[in-house]
């Protein structure tokens, strides 16, 4: 590089000399123009290899993506536009200064109207020719509109309407149809070329000026000429007019007298020539040695910033690894150095971040995995009372899996507001203390759910926010109101018991006694009273074995069951019923686990219920069928009774829960508990337009039924 630098020097003293004798000497320079033109190609195609080869150089490393390349190709081009910015602008004023003073030699107020003359001429047969052309575009569109027959009559008029010299109408291959021509000596006008015919059809029209400057010259238009007719061959009509002969003799003087003068002016042209390469030879000079210094700054100022960019790109990467250091006294060494310094602190402060992520991380698996186990849901909110987390539990237990509540407050749920605003009340009102509080949540169709909630303040160090754990106790609650409501039964069956037989016996008697005594009105009175009490005494004994029914239940013996088969047998008692009875039964019907007796009387109950709900029916109407459903047996029982109301809906498994007059409540309250000791699920509704539908789930028999059996507790109520 530093060779090329020299030959760079030499090269622009000797054309400093050449630029100095032609100075002094034109004669001498102007004899030897050729040689100099050809040094200056030589030289200009060398330059040109030079900068085509660095440019290629830099271009290979970039492609092969070696490391800095990007980095040293814009360091060149910012050296090296830090000399070609000022070299333009000398360059340039230069070559205006050199050209405006040799034009100072020259008289260029001659050369402007000389041109200004031969402008004048151009215009004015480019008029004469753009006027013949308006004129054949008038013409045609008349003879468009007429037939062939009329056309060459109407041409010869046309032609002296427009005071056209010749006219002429050629088919598209060139054949003459009609001529008019004002010259009586012309019998034949100017045939067009075939490229001239082809130019006026496939243009809106075609005109030239024909004929040598100093001759007569002939303005030719060829229009292409439109007929009416669909699929009617087009026409071309030829317009011709000789020009002015002052204007031709005119316009070849004015161009004479301009070739002498450039003739004149040629030697003008090539000083100026010479001197702009001279210039142009030493900007590149110039040029070559700004770039060529620039590429060796490149190189040395790139590598240690190549050294840092690729240890930046590691460290980005996670590559700690100290790089190469440049061990100089500047600061680009100084640079490194600190660099690599850094990487080893870099890469301690990474080894002990990693350490304590994977203690945080460990930490808050642990945690995850003891909310995700916990049968308890569990509620996180931030300070905003925002929903942070919801474990499984919560899910699970709510049947929620809380999409679109992630994040959100309680007033923005689309699910679960009752919950989230009974959390965030008992929040507000307890503060910082702990709270537990009972709440119950409705369900379509179901009994409420009831959950016990209780909440605390997350302390400040771990983020602040609050966190809610709530149990559902909705079958505790219904356990132990059915242990309640079987005390009482027991209870009730036992104080009322004692006296039915001795009231009984005693109005028996009193008939027994009195009935030789008293005659007339007064008989049938005692016969009426007494009979009463005996009717009276029989419906509380009644009660009373359904309140021991209720409160002494025996434990179910679970055992293979045929459901469609014991659906037939209670189905037999039922024979003599008013009441239309439609069976649907699935065929292969799988097996239940269940006690067959307790099983009966759940049938039993359902046929009954819909009986007695449709006393007051013209034609009352049942209907039963099972089938096979998400792995469980189902039993269904509709009728077209009144339905159950709204106020019982929710609290029809309740005991002494019912709409009939003679009716105990017991009948629901002792099949959902069939139900439940049978692991099954019991849901009720109302049909529309009337009528209430009951459906039973019980579980199959089979292994997986019996490990689901031992294992789980009974499902929630569907």
């Amino acid at each position: 590089m530093k060779y090329l630098v020299i030959v760079a020097a030499a090269f622009g003293g000797i054309l400093l000399f050449l630029l100095a004798s032609a100075s002094a000497n034109t004669a001498l320079f102007a004899s030897h123009y050729p040689w100099l033109l050809g040094l200056n190609a030589i030289v200009a195609l060398a330059l040109l290899g030079l900068v085509g080869w660095q440019l290629r150089t830099l271009w290979r490393e970039h492609r092969a993506k070696v490391f800095g390349s990007r980095l040293k190709l814009r360091l060149m081009l910012l050296f090296g536009l830090m000399a070609v910015v000022p070299g333009a602008l000398v360059y340039s004023v230069s070559v205006q200064f050199l050209t405006k003073s040799i034009e100072t030699w020259f008289d260029v107020r001659v050369e402007k109207a000389l041109e200004s003359g031969l402008d004048l001429g151009r215009s004015a047969l480019d008029y004469l020719l753009v006027d013949l052309t308006e004129k054949g575009r008038s013409m045609a569109l008349e003879l468009g509109d007429q037939p062939d027959a009329k056309r060459p009559a109407m041409l010869n008029r046309l032609r002296e309407q427009a005071g056209v010299q010749t006219a002429a109408l050629f088919s598209a291959s060139g054949q003459l149809l009609a001529s008019s021509s004002g010259e009586l000596a012309s019998s034949r006008p100017p045939l067009p070329t075939p490229a001239q015919l082809r130019q006026a059809r496939a243009a809106p029209g075609h005109s030239l000026i024909e004929g040598e400057a100093g001759h007569e010259l002939l303005l030719r238009a060829l229009l292409p000429v439109v007929g009416r007719g669909l699929g009617e061959e087009p026409r071309i009509l030829q317009l011709t007019q000789d020009a002015p002969a002052s204007l031709a003799q005119n316009a070849e003087s004015v161009q004479a007298v301009y070739r002498d003068y450039q003739e004149l002016s040629l030697g003008r042209e090539g000083l100026t020539r010479i001197y702009a390469m001279t210039l142009t030879l030493t900007v590149l000079l110039a040029l070559f040695g700004a770039f060529a210094l620039a590429f060796v700054l490149a190189r040395r100022l790139s590598a240690p910033l190549s050294i840092l960019a690729e240890g930046t790109q590691a460290v980005a990467a996670g590559d700690f690894t100290p790089r190469q250091a440049i061990y100089s006294r500047d600061e680009l060494g100084v640079l490194t150095q600190s660099f690599n310094r850094m990487t080893r602190q870099l890469d301690d402060a990474r080894r002990e971040t990693e350490r304590h992520r994977a203690e945080v991380e460990s930490a808050r698996a642990y945690l995850e995995s003891i909310l995700a186990n916990l049968s308890a849901g569990v509620l996180v909110f931030d300070r905003r009372f925002l929903l942070r987390t919801a474990n499984q539990g919560a899910r699970s237990m709510l049947a929620d899996e809380f999409a679109g509540m992630i994040g959100e407050g309680v007033d923005s749920w689309p699910r679960q507001k009752a919950l989230g605003r009974a959390v965030r009340e008992a929040f507000a009102e307890h503060g910082e203390k702990e709270w537990q509080m009972q709440i119950e949540l409705d369900r379509a169709g179901a009994q409420p759910q009831v959950l016990l909630l209780r909440g605390t303040e997350l302390p400040e160090a771990s983020g602040g926010g609050y966190v809610a754990v709530f149990d559902d106790i909705t079958r505790l609650i219904a356990a132990q109101r059915s242990a309640a409501w079987g005390e009482v039964a027991r209870r009730l069956a036992h104080e009322i018991k004692n006296p039915l037989t001795p009231i009984q016996l005693s109005a028996e008697r009193l008939r027994m006694k009195l009935a030789d005594r008293v005659f007339g009105a007064d008989a049938e009175a005692l016969e009426r009273s007494t009979q009463t009490i005996v009717n009276q005494v029989q419906a509380m004994k009644r009660m009373v074995d359904d309140f021991r029914d209720y409160a002494r239940m025996p434990a179910p013996e679970l055992a293979s069951v045929d459901l469609n088969a014991l659906v037939g047998e209670v189905l037999g008692l039922y024979e003599t019923s008013r009441a239309e009875i439609d069976v649907a039964l699935a065929e292969y019907l799988p097996a239940v686990v269940g006690d067959a007796t307790q099983m009966r009387q759940i049938i039993h109950n359902l046929l009954r219920n819909a009986e007695d709900a449709q006393e007051a029916e013209a034609e009352p109407w049942i209907a039963i069928s099972t089938r096979l459903v998400d792995g469980f047996a189902e039993l269904c029982v509709a009728d077209r009774g009144p339905g159950f109301p709204a106020e019982i809906l929710a609290r029809a498994f309740e005991p002494y829960v019912t709409t009939k007059a003679r009716g105990t409540g017991l009948g629901l309250a002792i099949v959902k508990k069939i139900v439940d000791e049978h692991h099954g699920q019991i849901h009720i509704a109302n049909r529309q337009p009337n009528g209430a539908d009951v459906c039973i789930r019980l579980p199959l028999a089979g292994a997986a039924s019996h490990a689901l059996l031992t294992v789980s507790p009974s499902s929630p109520e569907s």
